[in-house]
């Protein structure tokens, strides 16, 4: 159960990092920036807590194609907006009926699922990601628009839209990795409670 608490942490933290890679169309004259493909430029996501640029201070950019690091940068964070809801859900709204999860503590929570559970979460992730590729190979931007309200006509709606999206996803995956740091180093996160769980 350490192990699975551990891997956890450390896949959390990790694809939270992509939250701190926004990309711009302005070059930044900060001795940390590395050179970037033109690629690049051009694409949403910058603002005040970017300094109005690109940021890149590993030069990942330089490795990785632009295309590829937005679509792994709006994954990961949506999957850390549904990470934020999932950590407060069982406090708030209470704990699904199961013999398996006793506690409403998150990482421990994830230690005392059934493995079934996992296998479940693995195939609905696979097939989602499948539906996406095959998509993709089609030359359609896939889109699940459940509430239909996806402004199909309006550019500036979309790109409107797709900035909030990035930004709330952005905000999410620090939120995680603050929820986790204070979770494992009690008092690491000013605002957040020493006895946060």
């Amino acid at each position: 159960m350490k192990v699975v608490s551990t891997i956890t942490a450390f896949v959390a933290i990790a694809g939270s990092t992509s939250g701190f890679t926004p990309v711009s169309t302005l070059r930044s004259t900060s001795s940390l920036q590395a050179s970037y493909t033109p690629e690049y430029e051009g694409m949403l996501g910058t603002g005040p807590e970017t300094g109005g640029g690109f940021w890149d201070p590993f030069g990942f950019s330089e490795y990785i194609p632009a295309e590829w690091a937005r679509k792994a940068e709006l994954a990961n964070g949506r999957s850390a907006m549904l990470a934020t809801v999932g950590w407060f859900w069982p406090n708030v709204v209470g704990k699904f009926a199961s013999d398996d999860v006793t506690t409403s503590d998150p990482i421990k929570a994830m230690g005392e699922a059934n493995l079934q559970w996992w296998a479940q979460f693995v195939i609905l992730c696979g097939t989602i990601e499948a539906y996406k590729y095959n998509q993709e190979r089609e030359g359609v931007v896939p889109q699940i628009d459940w509430s239909m309200s996806w402004p199909k006509d309006d550019v500036k709606k979309q790109e409107i839209l797709q900035v909030q999206e990035l930004k709330n996803a952005r905000l999410a995956m620090i939120g995680v990795a603050s929820f986790v740091s204070a979770h494992y180093i009690p008092g690491s996160v000013p605002l957040l409670p020493i006895d946060f769980q």
